[in-house]
């Protein structure tokens, strides 16, 4: 992944030169974490560049700026067509997309209702995040001695910036153990997410994923999968899953905007079934990549057109 700071950055209202997109170090969120961000991709398609399941990311953001009572002094629809305007700007086929509200200067006291809300839209080319071989191969993961957030500490459900310090945590952990990425259970040692995906398990051809309950991000990606398996014949479960349930399933996988939709071949350096991508994780990621390149219909309508989109 590299910045290609040539580009533009949509900044309170605002698309200016990458360079130009400063914060100041007085801002409330760069002490306290008091951000909100999405993580969003854009595809190249058939029919030209279009950003994946945009509504719902501009819902999620919302919804979590309500949490920490954030209350943007744009609308959805203003975001949504900002964010729309920064990739038409940058002129990537393909991209990720990142969106950011958060607390500027005011003053630098706990309660953060004081200082302005202020919002950036970014932009870059990032391609698989575990490269081709991963989506094919699998990666090796462990489960990681960090526990995801217990309630009522901070809201699993928020996207914030606060809550991926301990992801950051999780997943140094992972890197210096050796591992690709790592599994975390909640507070009640119940199986939760990646340090920053979720997870699905095979057990018999039946799917199951953690519960919401189990301080997990309630994905996009994440209900992506679950209505492509529903509607591809596979019963899907959310519910609480024990540790051990991790070294006896058949298939895993971690879903997520960044991840896609990648196997995982071992967990603790035991290897998941056969120790290769599964029939179940291969027939989500044939339907998956064929929506996103528009090689399959767009039943559901996940794609949002980028009109006009410039070739860099």
């Amino acid at each position: 992944m590299a910045f290609d700071d040539r580009g533009k950055v949509w900044m309170n209202g605002a698309l200016v030169a990458w360079k130009e997109a400063t914060v100041h170090v007085a801002a409330h969120a760069l002490h306290y974490g008091t951000g909100i961000f999405e993580g969003i991709r854009a595809y190249k398609t058939r029919n030209g560049s279009a950003i994946y399941r945009l509504p719902e990311h501009m819902r999620r953001l919302f919804d979590s700026c309500r949490v920490y009572r954030m209350e943007p002094p744009w609308s959805v629809d203003e975001i949504t067509a900002a964010v729309i305007a920064t990739v038409q700007a940058n002129g990537y086929p393909s991209c990720y997309i990142r969106p950011l509200v958060y607390r500027g200067v005011e003053q630098l006291g706990l309660d953060p209702r004081p200082c302005p809300l202020e919002a950036t839209i970014i932009v870059w080319e990032w391609s698989a995040m575990f490269g081709a071989e991963g989506l094919e191969q699998g990666i090796d993961v462990g489960v990681s001695s960090w526990t995801r957030l217990a309630p009522n500490t901070l809201p699993a459900m928020a996207k914030a910036s606060a809550n991926y310090a301990n992801s950051a945590l999780i997943k140094m952990q992972a890197s210096l153990d050796g591992y690709g990425e790592a599994i975390a259970l909640d507070e009640s040692g119940l199986v939760s997410e990646g340090s920053g995906q979720n997870l699905f398990l095979v057990r018999d051809e039946v799917i199951y994923t953690p519960a919401i309950s189990s301080s997990i991000l309630q994905g996009i990606t994440r209900d992506s999968v679950i209505v492509m398996a529903r509607d591809l014949g596979y019963e899907v479960r959310e519910t609480p899953i024990p540790r051990e349930f991790l070294y006896l399933a058949d298939e895993a996988f971690f879903c997520g905007t960044a991840v896609e939709v990648t196997p995982v071949r071992s967990i603790d350096r035991i290897a998941v079934g056969s120790g290769r991508r599964g029939p179940v994780t291969a027939a989500l990621q044939e339907r998956f990549f064929g929506i996103i390149t528009g090689d399959v219909p767009d039943t559901h309508g996940w794609l949002t057109p980028v009109p006009a989109a410039v070739s860099r």
